[in-house]
């Protein structure tokens, strides 16, 4: 008597992991081989098998693939249930004003549509097209627009500026919600498997496009070039409370709940918070460089023998050193990438590093950072809440006069560097304004706070991890300031709400709760829950 189908596919898990190496198939016949072989099956006992989660495992020097595979169909990515629940219709007046279009922004005004609480998105800068010409102006002309620019426009910093996802975030059904919701507004769909995933800055433009276009069908006002200047608060003592927001133009819109989602960059919002008596506090964050290497060196360290094999991607890599207590680490690397002019003041230098989705440029580049502490900046005499902002802005004016005072960069090899003295040449580069020979260690440790020697400990210690890290084929670029917000706002950890001000709710990296594009979108979210439930709206989930 046949076996009934239940009864065959009921010992099969619901997912199991495999590594494949390189030249190993993986279609979907194949991968049923594979799983059916660890499993001690017949390949005919396994119904189905599609990756859910793919990453690159390249210790002990072999490259292979490290794969999550689904076994029931069940189990796999269904398209049709991407990013539910959809916004709705969002009728009604304006509850909540949200300043600020960057991943913070657009998922709170996006959680906000889900329960139909209809809200007014403001942003300084420009939407994603106009602002194009802008970065171009940075990129060719050596000319800052302080309102639009690689920080400030629609989607934020992270639009022009590579599009990574991955994050530290433990809520992993709210990362998986942030990832789905980008895949549905036209994001590859390699994001929903890999375990690195990434968009690349060719393709984040379209999907804010197409996310901003879904909120507008739904009722949700956005407005470009709208430059919030100050709040409008009623009331006074412990009774004070948001009542809107005031533009430069001099115009007031009026709603009970602010979400200040302005990030890491807008030091004038920093400026106005403390002027209207909203508590800031000093919080740490980190300095330093740019690093670029050609990106072949990069492949053939991480990759070995395998180095040049088509299935593999330009390389990544993740590096971090402690030194006299403070954390030297890798930022935001950047495998077949460009630098990128990052500066919101005409007279201060900050370099980015971004890369499209190809990841073809033949150059790598990664933020070198020191971690920095508040009393660190302090014994060099900035001090108060807006100290690090401070110590950030005197660096950046510091590198924009080393190199020229034209957007170019101060720039020293990584042997030179390493030797201590500056250097008389550099080699090519991704950055378009161009490079500056010079000596880094000047610029960095010329406000009074010396990170070179933190800097060349860890760069000898990456080499030995990374044998040929510290070459001369490798550059130093200044400088790499806007890692995250030197600020916090607190805030009720039950209300979201400024600890001064009920109705405002600071929110993302610009608040400093939160560190990258994924982060950031789900503390968008999670105010905008907050939200919903005080206007006594909800979010219909399945």
């Amino acid at each position: 008597m046949a076996t009934p189908r239940s009864a065959r596919t009921s010992k099969v898990p619901e997912e199991i992991e495999l590594d494949l190496g390189l030249d190993e198939p993986d279609d979907e016949a194949s991968l049923k081989a594979r799983a059916a072989e660890q499993l001690r099956m017949k390949p005919e006992a396994i119904p189905f098998a599609a990756v859910r989660k793919r990453s690159i495992d390249a210790r002990q020097g072999r490259v292979k693939f490290h794969v999550l595979l689904a076994l029931r169909p069940d189990e796999a990515i269904d398209h049709q249930q991407l990013g539910l629940p959809l916004p709705r219709e969002c009728a009604g007046p304006v509850r909540a004003i949200v300043v600020g279009d960057g991943p913070a922004g657009l998922f709170c005004a996006y959680e906000l549509a889900r329960a139909g609480v209809r809200s007014i998105v403001l942003d300084r800068g420009k939407p994603v097209q106009p602002r194009r010409h802008d970065l171009k102006g940075l990129q060719r002309k050596g000319t800052v627009n302080p309102e639009s620019n690689y920080c400030f426009g629609e989607g934020g910093a992270g639009t022009y500026s590579d599009g990574k996802l991955y994050t530290r975030a433990h809520k992993r059904g709210d990362v998986r919600d942030v990832i789905e919701t980008l895949a549905l507004h036209g994001a590859p769909e390699a994001i929903l498997v890999d375990a690195r995933p990434h968009i690349g800055s060719n393709k984040l433009p379209k999907v804010i496009t197409a996310m901003r276009e879904r909120l507008e069908a739904c009722g949700v006002a956005f407005r470009f070039e709208s430059k919030v200047v100050d709040l409008e608060i009623r009331g006074a003592g412990s009774d004070r409370r948001v009542a809107g927001v005031r533009l430069a133009s001099g115009e007031i819109l009026e709603a009970d709940h602010v979400v200040l989602a302005t990030g890491h960059s807008a030091r004038d919002v920093f400026h106005m918070l403390l002027e209207r008596d909203v508590r800031l506090e000093a919080k740490a964050f980190a300095l330093g460089v740019r690093i670029e290497h050609p990106q072949p060196l990069i492949d053939r360290i991480q990759y070995g023998r395998d180095f040049g094999h088509p299935k593999l991607p330009a390389a990544a890599y993740r590096l971090a050193h402690e030194v006299e207590g403070r954390g030297v680490f890798s930022f935001c690397m950047c495998p077949g990438g460009w630098i990128v002019p990052a500066s919101t003041e005409p007279d201060g230098l900050v370099v980015n590093g971004m890369s499209l989705s190809r990841r073809d440029s033949p150059f790598a580049n990664s933020g070198l950072v020191v971690g920095v502490e508040p009393s660190d900046w302090e014994k060099a005499g900035f001090t108060g809440p807006l100290g690090g902002v401070e110590l950030q802005r005197a660096i950046e004016v510091r590198a924009m006069h080393a190199g020229g005072d034209d957007l170019a960069a101060p720039a020293t090899r990584v042997s030179d560097f390493l030797a201590g003295r500056g250097s008389s040449t550099v080699p090519e580069t991704s950055y378009l304004p161009g490079l500056v020979a010079a000596d880094v260690a000047e610029v960095l440790d010329g406000a009074g706070v010396v990170f070179s020697k933190k800097l060349r400990e860890a760069l000898r210690a990456f080499d030995r991890r990374m044998h040929g890290y510290a070459t001369e084929e490798a550059v130093l670029v200044a400088t790499e300031s806007r890692t995250s917000a030197p600020v916090r706002v607190p805030r009720d950890r039950e209300s979201l709400e400024a600890i001064d001000l009920a109705g405002l709710y600071p929110a993302g990296e610009g608040a400093g709760y939160a560190g990258g594009i994924v982060s950031a979108a789900m503390d968008g979210m999670r105010i905008g829950r907050v939200i919903a439930r005080r206007v006594g709206a909800a979010v219909e989930r399945a």
